[in-house]
Formats: structure tokens, C-alpha cells, sequence
């Protein structure tokens, strides 16, 4: 595989890959696959119908990765793709998606990504997406990512959804369905800037005894940019679910947070927090003191809250 500049420093930014990574891999640029590899144990192929692959992981398959990532760097592209995960009994891998648009050009470019996880019976994944945009051109940097994530009884999925820089336009939607005594754990960092927009709804369903969800983001609006935080948790058995949205609002930024329970069982016991406010001024203060301008202060306390 030959990557130019442009190519490298995306796919650093959305996998924090340096070169070719260990372990299974699909590598797409420009709609197309530029690199495959299957292992022993994960076995990816191309789907027959539609744009987009299968990936087989083995039960008791374990310390080991998958990297899927996708960049673009063609103005005016758009594409849809579909990704499958077959994760099979007593597993526990890391996966890692992601997309990286560099538009230099007049046309929209954008990426619509649906990735379906199929977790048996006592499986773990650990599932990194992140979103990043970057060009001078006055195309817009679209992304649209779809997850679902079906668990079998004691599975347990971990997502870390990632978007900080130069995407003009995402709406992320994420849907969840959880057997007896599975787990999913949802870590959302956010920051939009300019005039750009994002909306991220999630919709979980806890089945099973015993199941349970945490939803947690935490994002800063900048600019004119606009954020819909919109999280359903509905209990339908004994089980516990949690959602909450911490945000920092700057300059003439906008942000909605829906919470939304639903409890079909009495022994479902569902929990959502919000917080929406600008930085404190006795943070500032207090850095600026240390001899930091008022900019700075900001750029320190923003990466802390988004780390």
C-alpha cells in the first residue's frame, strides 16, 4: 500500500495508524479498498451485494484488533457502505473505524457508514470511531455513521464515538438491543465550530434481566454551530440505564439536549442528567494567573473536558 501525505495524516487522525497495523485490516480511500488482510482468527470478505464487508471473529478469539479505517480526498465523492461484525462467543477484540475527509474542492464530499454488531453469548468489544475533516475547499466534509449493536446474554460492547475537528455537517445514529446481563458503555466526545451541525441520537432497548447502558457525551459548540444531543434508554425487564449530556456552549453556539425513558418494567431503573454552560470565569482566572492569555486558558480547559 502507498499512502501520499494527505492520506497518512488522516488516517493518523481517525486510527492513529502510522503505517500498515497489526492484526486484521480494510483500508478504503476513494471508495475504493486499497488493503485487506484476514487473520487465523478474523476473517473479513467483500459483500456480494452492496458496497462494504463481513468480519468473522471466532469465538474465544482474544488481544486481537481490527482496523477499518476509510479517508477521502476527492471533492464531490459521496458513498454508502455496509460492514458487518460477527463476533462470536467468549470474545474479546478491539475494533477500530473511523473516517477522514480532506475536501480542497467546490462539491460536498461525503460518507455514510451502516456498521451492524452481532455479539454471542459472553463477548466483548471495544469499538473506536472517529470523525475528522480538514481541506480549504468550500465543499462541505459530510459524515453519517449508523450503528447497531445486537448482544447476546453477557456481552458487553464499549463505543468511543469521536468527533473534534472539521466536519461540516454529521448525523449519528446509534441503535442498541441487550440480552440478560449485557452491558454497553457509550463514551461521546463532541466539538463543532463555525456554522456546522451535529445530531446524535442513540435508542437503547434493554431485554434482558440485568442488562444495562451507559450514555454518556460530552461536546463544546463554538461559532454559530449547532448540537441535538437526543438519547432513549427503554427498559423492558429488571435493569439499569443511564444518559447523560455535559456540554460547554461558547460564543453564539446552540444546543438541545432530549432525554428520553421509558420504563415497561418496575424494576427498570433509568436515570438521565444535562448540563449546558458556558466556562467558568474563576477557571479562566485561575489559569490566566499562571500566566496563560484568556485564549489559551480556553484551549486548556476545553481539552480536558473533551479528553
Amino acid at each position: 500500500m502507498k499512502f501520499d501525505e494527505i492520506q497518512l495524516r488522516l488516517l493518523e487522525e481517525v486510527a492513529d495508524l502510522h503505517g500498515v497495523p497489526e492484526g486484521a485490516y480494510n483500508i478504503r480511500s476513494d471508495s475504493e479498498a486499497v488493503g485487506r488482510r484476514s487473520t487465523e482468527h478474523i476473517v473479513i470478505t467483500s459483500k456480494k451485494d452492496v458496497s462494504g464487508i463481513d468480519i468473522e471473529i471466532m469465538p474465544g478469539t482474544k488481544n486481537e484488533s481490527v482496523h477499518i479505517p476509510v479517508v477521502m480526498t476527492k471533492s464531490g465523492l459521496k458513498e454508502t457502505v455496509y460492514n458487518d461484525f460477527y463476533v462470536g462467543e467468549g470474545a474479546d477484540v478491539l475494533i477500530v473505524a473511523g473516517c477522514g475527509i480532506d475536501n480542497c474542492g467546490t462539491g460536498d464530499s461525503e460518507h455514510d457508514g451502516v456498521h451492524r454488531f452481532f455479539l454471542k453469548k459472553g463477548a466483548k468489544v471495544r469499538y473506536v470511531e472517529k470523525h475528522y475533516g480538514s481541506g480549504t475547499g468550500k465543499g462541505k466534509r459530510i459524515l453519517n455513521p449508523v450503528t447497531e449493536a445486537y448482544l447476546e446474554e453477557g456481552a458487553e460492547m464499549t463505543m468511543e464515538m469521536v468527533q473534534i475537528k472539521g466536519v461540516d455537517d454529521t448525523e449519528r445514529t446509534t441503535v442498541a438491543k441487550l440480552a440478560a446481563g449485557a452491558k454497553l458503555v457509550v463514551r461521546e466526545r463532541l466539538m463543532t465550530h463555525d456554522d456546522q451541525r451535529a445530531l446524535s441520537r442513540y435508542d437503547v432497548i434493554l431485554d434482558g434481566e440485568g442488562a444495562s447502558a451507559d450514555v454518556v457525551s460530552r461536546s463544546v459548540a463554538r461559532g454559530t454551530s449547532f448540537q441535538k444531543f437526543d438519547a432513549k434508554i427503554t427498559g423492558n425487564a429488571p435493569s439499569y440505564g443511564h444518559t447523560e449530556c455535559d456540554s460547554i456552549i461558547m460564543d453564539q453556539g446552540k444546543i438541545l439536549a432530549v432525554p428520553g425513558l421509558q420504563a415497561n418494567h418496575i424494576d427498570a431503573s433509568l436515570l438521565h442528567e444535562a448540563a449546558i454552560g458556558k466556562i467558568a470565569g474563576d477557571q479562566l482566572i485561575k489559569l490566566m494567573t499562571l500566566g496563560l492569555t484568556e485564549q489559551e486558558a480556553e484551549e486548556q480547559i476545553i481539552n480536558g473536558f473533551l479528553r
